[in-house]
């Protein structure tokens, strides 16, 4: 049967719902989030099937690993960042993996403030908000207690298939990581078909104290979103040249 589709017409500005016909939502989502390293290195077009295949058969039943990352959300304004609390209990040293990262949105403002760190470097990205173009799909399905209808994007750049899957009952553009633009919270993200699985499995509804500040000393080069693209599209030619995975020295 063939699926009715949807293509949001309303992506820029990325605006935050009107609060005077709900109660204002703020909180905390944890989200777990799952790397699969074989799945990472599957998807890496430019990589030899028998390269794929060694890697695949050398990671075994180990290639997965987990990490908890934190959105915290008002009506008008949301911040991502990786969490200190682990998620499995033998962590086997993988804090090492957690560099500087602070994502935020100012739906009310159309604007993001982005400290990323990458390639050895940090920086700054500030610029107005753009979200990616959204295709609605009509698939359901349940997330931390929570009704979601699906999207489809295609990230041209990192060449990755994502599928996020948003809360109709919670009307807020907001997400994890740099998703957003969806006529409800993004609880869980899919890329590349299980590559990377982001989802929500804690949702607080409360009132936030300070948890959208950043630290107080913030350093890095400050960018647009277009020398950030630049700059990702470059180190991942570099390493398409050099046949190795990119995702090496950039967040997946």
């Amino acid at each position: 049967m063939k699926k009715n589709l949807i293509i949001l017409t309303f992506l820029l500005p990325c605006l935050a719902f009107s609060q005077e016909e709900q109660q204002p939502l703020e909180g905390e989502i944890r989200y777990l989030v799952t790397h699969d390293w074989a799945k990472k290195m599957a998807s890496v077009d430019y990589l030899s099937q028998q390269r794929k295949e060694r890697i695949a058969y050398m990671w075994g039943n180990d290639s997965e690993w987990k990490q908890y990352a934190n959105l915290y959300f008002t009506p008008t304004e949301t911040k991502y960042e990786d969490s200190d609390e682990k998620a499995e209990a033998d962590d086997q040293g993988y804090s090492w993996r957690k560099d500087v990262y602070y994502i935020k949105r100012n739906f009310e403002t159309n604007t993001m403030y982005d400290v990323i760190q990458m390639v050895g470097k940090t920086y700054i990205i500030e610029d107005s908000l753009k979200a990616p173009e959204w295709k609605i799909h009509n698939d359901l399905k349940e997330v931390a207690g929570h009704i979601c209808m699906n999207a489809y994007w295609e990230d041209t750049i990192k060449h990755q298939q994502v599928i996020a899957w948003f809360a109709q009952d919670i009307p807020h553009s907001g997400g994890p990581e740099r998703f957003c633009g969806l006529p409800g919270l993004i609880l869980e993200v899919d890329i590349n078909n299980g590559a990377l699985i982001i989802s929500a499995n804690r949702i607080e509804m409360k009132k936030l104290k300070n948890e959208l500040d950043l630290p107080k000393k913030v350093k890095g080069k400050k960018i647009k979103e277009s020398e950030y693209e630049d700059i990702l599209k470059k180190y991942i030619a570099e390493k398409r040249e050099a046949e190795e995975p990119y995702f090496w020295g950039i967040r997946y």
